[in-house]
């Protein structure tokens, strides 16, 4: 499956307000090869393991192939990770028709608050709440894989 998305910084907190829900999300990544990632994931109640491969040159798509699997697997599966394990938040916001997921991360990665939008095709069209910044698509530094290596307080300010 092709996924398709777009990145922003967040510029307020303000998109809590509209939050229709929200779940701590852990994830390692077994594999960070700039060609292919593997990560695992545990949101809510529910692991997952995820192959993506290489983004597209907009780094707005890329395949993307997800299974669920128990906690009890994803926690042993996390065990097994490369260094930096990524934690965050992320809430939920419908917003004109479509559905923002907004990560707000902690550990290594606190003071970061990225939004992301899943599309149909890479010219749809959609609003952009008042909270939303800087668009990061493709920009690799704001991968969580890379995240987990280079950790947002190493960033100079």
């Amino acid at each position: 499956m092709i996924e398709i998305e777009r990145k922003f910084l967040v510029s307020t907190e303000t998109f809590k307000k509209d939050s229709s829900g929200k779940e701590r999300v852990t994830q390692g990544f077994l594999n960070t090869h700039p060609e292919r990632t593997v990560r695992v994931r545990i949101k809510g109640d529910q692991g997952y393991i995820t192959i993506k491969g290489i983004s597209n040159r907009a780094g707005n798509s890329r395949y993307e192939w997800e299974k669920e699997i128990s906690t009890k697997e994803a926690l042993e599966l996390l065990l097994l990770c490369e260094e930096g394990i990524i934690d965050k938040i992320r809430y939920r916001v419908n917003f004109e028709g479509h559905l923002f997921e907004v990560d707000e991360f902690h550990g290594n990665n606190e003071g970061l608050l990225i939004a992301e939008i899943e599309l149909k095709n890479e010219n749809e069209n959609f609003e952009k709440p008042a909270w939303l910044g800087k668009e990061v698509t493709g920009i690799v530094k704001y991968y969580n894989s890379r995240l987990s290596k280079r950790p947002y307080n190493t960033w100079k300010k």
